[in-house]
């Protein structure tokens, strides 16, 4: 009787744990398996990554990371110029486009970046040989080709990448050598009329160095919105480093919110090594040092009025993928997750700071 009784309770058992979950259609999960919570769920705006697209079909890990963790994307490479248009007649949309269709799927944004740069332009354009009229042709018909491809698909722009110098003069790019100081308003101008929807955003790096580089970049801004031109945010790319005070990182963050602009944390990475020591090793003292500085921006970037986080995203997933190790030919270790995709410290400091 004890046995038959026995039998009966376990039936039952197996019974209820495999009724199918009656809004879902689907067996209930085991109680065992934890829900993963990513920063999409943790933060009161959008979390970002800038995503290889190659290591987005071809990594599983590094897939799984994106589409737990974030809900915008950047394309690392994929939108710019020379990935786009590397003929004057050829445009290529593929990778971009898989790029949109991923977002798509996983309920995420897509910001595009970047249709006006210095770097990442064909020899096309490069060896152009034309007056200006045929410059401003150049312009504005790439522009408002990339645009409209990707009206209401791509949710904002950098239009303009990296236009001034360290010392905060305009730079002498192709763009202004043949197109005059004001390209940089008519960018604006034609993307805007290509997808009048999308938020335009000037991007640039060095805003936490110090006045020098930051007042040239928010006296164009705040020129631009007062004259009227269509722009919606600046990107501070910060890549930057732990040895950056947390005044001057603060500092960036909150004048750039005075311009009444949205803010965008455009490409942040935190470097171990800025000064390129050779066999520098991964400490926990690195470890703890990384994660206060991550915690640090956040929460300078939360502070900012809500209607003006228009995100944080970091340049990359993991730190096999960063541009870091290849550019100083060292090692570093940027970003919240390690060369496996597994949480870093600096990954509990955004964490911590957005709680």
């Amino acid at each position: 009787m004890k046995t038959q009784l026995f039998l009966s309770i376990l039936s039952l058992g197996l019974l209820t744990y495999c009724i199918p979950n009656q809004q879902t259609g689907e067996d209930n999960p085991s109680p065992t398996t934890p829900a993963v919570t990513g920063l999409k769920q943790l933060a009161p705006f959008p979390m970002g990554a800038a995503v290889n697209v190659s290591l987005l079909k071809n990594r599983p890990a590094y897939e799984q990371t994106v589409a737990t963790e974030y809900n915008s994307l950047t394309g690392e490479n994929a939108m710019k110029f020379g990935s786009l248009h590397p003929s004057q007649t050829t445009y290529t949309w593929s990778d971009a486009d898989y790029l949109v269709t991923y977002a798509q799927q996983h309920n995420a944004r897509v910001h595009g970046h970047t249709l006006v740069w210095y770097k990442s332009l064909p020899s096309w354009v490069t060896n152009f040989q034309g007056d200006s009229a045929a410059w401003e042709n150049l312009m504005k018909t790439h522009i408002q080709t990339v645009v409209a491809h990707f009206k209401g698909k791509v949710a904002s722009w950098d239009v303009v990448n990296e236009a001034f110098e360290d010392n905060g003069t305009l730079r002498n790019s192709v763009w202004r050598q043949h197109l005059g100081p004001d390209f940089i308003a008519r960018a604006f101008q034609y993307a805007h009329e290509a997808d009048p929807a999308a938020l335009l955003f000037y991007n640039d790096y060095g805003h936490e160095w110090g006045p020098t580089k930051r007042t040239a970049i928010l006296n164009l801004v705040n020129g631009l919105k007062n004259r009227g031109i269509p722009i919606h945010g600046i990107g501070l790319q910060m890549h930057t480093n732990i040895n950056r005070a947390d005044t001057n990182l603060a500092t960036a963050i909150s004048t750039a919110g005075q311009t009444g602009l949205k803010v965008h944390i455009a490409e942040l990475d935190i470097a171990l090594n800025p000064d390129k020591k050779a066999g520098l090793t991964f400490t926990p003292e690195l470890a703890a040092a990384q994660k206060a500085k991550y915690k640090a921006i956040v929460q300078a970037f939360k502070a900012l009025p809500a209607a003006q986080r228009f995100g944080i995203t970091t340049w990359n997933v993991g730190d096999a993928d960063t541009w870091i190790r290849g550019f100083c030919s060292c090692s570093d270790w940027p970003l919240p997750f390690d060369d496996n995709y597994q949480r870093k410290p600096a990954y509990d400091g955004i964490v911590e700071a957005l709680q």
